[in-house]
């Protein structure tokens, strides 16, 4: 499943902007997965973030990616840490370990 890695202050993360899918299911339940880009491939384990956390990670996101993946949140990346907070429970993120 294509997904769009984003890093915030160092640390990598996974969202899912079409919610909970079955990628966010699967890597629910294994907590690893195989991340391939290219050629390259890197086993990874994660960890679910809280909602409280997905805030500045979701507007990250939104920067880099909301071209391609914008219309399934609703807002953009120059939404208030209120309204992403609000629309966090549908959009899964995983830290990347």
């Amino acid at each position: 499943m294509p997904v769009n890695p984003v890093a915030v202050e160092g640390t990598r993360y996974l969202v899912a902007p079409r919610g909970n899918t079955q990628w966010v299911r699967n890597l629910r339940a294994a907590g690893v997965a195989e991340l391939r880009v290219g050629r390259r491939r890197e086993q990874i384990r994660v960890t679910e973030l809280e909602e409280e956390a997905k805030p500045p990670v979701l507007r990250a996101y939104l920067r880099r990616w909301q071209r391609e993946t914008g219309r399934f949140f609703g807002v953009d990346a120059t939404a208030s840490d209120a309204a992403l907070r609000r629309r966090a429970p549908d959009h899964p993120v995983f830290r990347l370990l």
